[in-house]
């Protein structure tokens, strides 16, 4: 019965609405609690459902999700790795692997690739899969990806005239206003030619508002 009443929400909500000829639509995300299995006492059981809403939340918004036995303990973990992940941006704990480019047609480095690395003090290497996805929800990717810029570029003004440099662009930066600002300052600084500079994109950068994300990719070509 709490499942089929939190689907019917969730549809409900999130019906199209007109707001002025513009349809937008709402999400919602559901956490449930049930007693007496996931407590007694009110306290107990809204700071489950709340643990069960933050799962369904970090898995796929606009879902509903139970709590589970241990949650607490994950989202705990998942919260202490947050934390630590913002101290580790202030304090400039991050690192850039480079990834050569290999042309197949002779067989020649035309560039590299920027890989961002954590190197933590006591994790050791903590994967990309890992960090990337958090720092996205979190809104860190975006002083994250600034600096990768910067990073990379002045990197690559070190390298031959030809060879080129290549940097991942999260979607949730294109979401933020700033990002030609940082290109534009990345290679400032660096003094390192536009052309040798590539961005990496996937197609969801499109999802968000594609006019004016193509518009924004039309001018940093054009740069």
């Amino acid at each position: 019965q709490a499942s089929m009443l939190a689907q019917r929400v969730i549809d409900a909500i999130g019906q199209p609405l007109d707001l002025g000829g513009q349809l937008v639509t709402v999400g919602v995300t559901v956490g449930i609690a049930v007693a007496p299995a996931n407590g007694v006492e009110p306290d107990t059981l809204f700071k489950n459902a709340d643990l069960a809403l933050y799962r369904a939340k970090t898995s796929s918004r606009n879902t509903y999700c139970f709590y589970e036995a241990g949650m607490d303990a994950a989202v705990e973990t998942r919260m202490q790795l947050e934390i630590e992940m913002r101290e580790a941006v202030l304090c400039g704990n991050f690192a850039l692997h480079y990834q050569p480019v290999l042309r197949l047609s002779d067989e020649r480095i035309v560039g590299f690739e920027a890989l961002m690395r954590w190197p933590h003090s006591t994790r050791g290497m903590i994967s990309p899969e890992a960090f990337i996805p958090l720092a996205e929800e979190t809104g860190q990717i975006v002083p994250l990806g600034e600096w990768a810029l910067r990073e990379a570029c002045a990197e690559a003004a070190s390298w031959p005239n030809d060879l080129r440099v290549a940097v991942n662009v999260s979607a949730v930066q294109f979401q933020q206003p700033g990002l030609e600002q940082s290109v534009v300052s990345a290679l400032a600084a660096s003094g390192l030619a536009p052309h040798r500079l590539e961005l990496e994109i996937t197609e969801s950068v499109l999802v968000q508002d594609a006019e004016a994300v193509i518009a924004c990719l039309h001018r940093l070509r054009s740069l």
